[in-house]
């Protein structure tokens, strides 16, 4: 069942809109922006993710490296935006990015999505920890550990990006 109506955008801000369309709503990036999410796994089969306060949650949250694409330039690149995110945030550059897919988070709630890229021959060049606005935690995390890694986090209380299942969907279907 498809819904034929015209979007009404209701409210616009820099990043984001909310749209409504017969009874639905839900909110839309603006601008054509999108998203990359960076898979980051090191030569000695570590993984990269990063923690930062999340307003909308109130805490910190695990996740893996992401960001805009093309807020900073209009028809950036999507490899060259992983790129420089993969590198802002967690200090890590890229010799490879590999694109792998375009998925919908929360596709109930949000018309946003992400394009999933991998990131190979990593090179550490700088602290990362992202950008002045930005307070992020890196962490570098043997993959035999990362189960143990998460429940700890958990425990400590930080939020969990829903985006980590990929790299836990082994241990939690076992």
């Amino acid at each position: 069942m498809t819904d034929d109506s015209t979007p009404e955008t209701i409210w616009e801000g820099r990043f984001i809109k909310m749209v409504k369309q017969g009874k639905w709503e839900y909110a839309s990036r603006c601008r054509g922006i999108g998203a990359a999410v960076i898979v980051a796994i090191t030569d000695d089969d570590e993984v990269i993710l990063v923690e930062q306060y999340r307003v909308p949650l109130g805490r910190t949250c695990l996740e893996l490296p992401a960001g805009l694409i093309g807020d900073v330039e209009a028809g950036e690149p999507l490899v060259e935006a992983a790129r420089r995110e993969l590198e802002e945030e967690t200090g890590y550059r890229a010799g490879v990015i590999e694109p792998l897919g375009f998925f919908h988070s929360s596709p109930g709630m949000v018309s946003e999505g992400f394009t999933l890229v991998r990131a190979r021959e990593l090179v550490k060049v700088g602290p990362g920890g992202g950008d002045a606005e930005e307070d992020i935690t890196v962490h570098v995390v043997p993959r035999a550990m990362l189960t143990a890694f998460v429940a700890q986090k958990r425990a400590d209380g930080a939020a969990m990006d829903v985006k980590l299942l990929l790299l836990l969907a082994d241990t939690l279907l076992a």
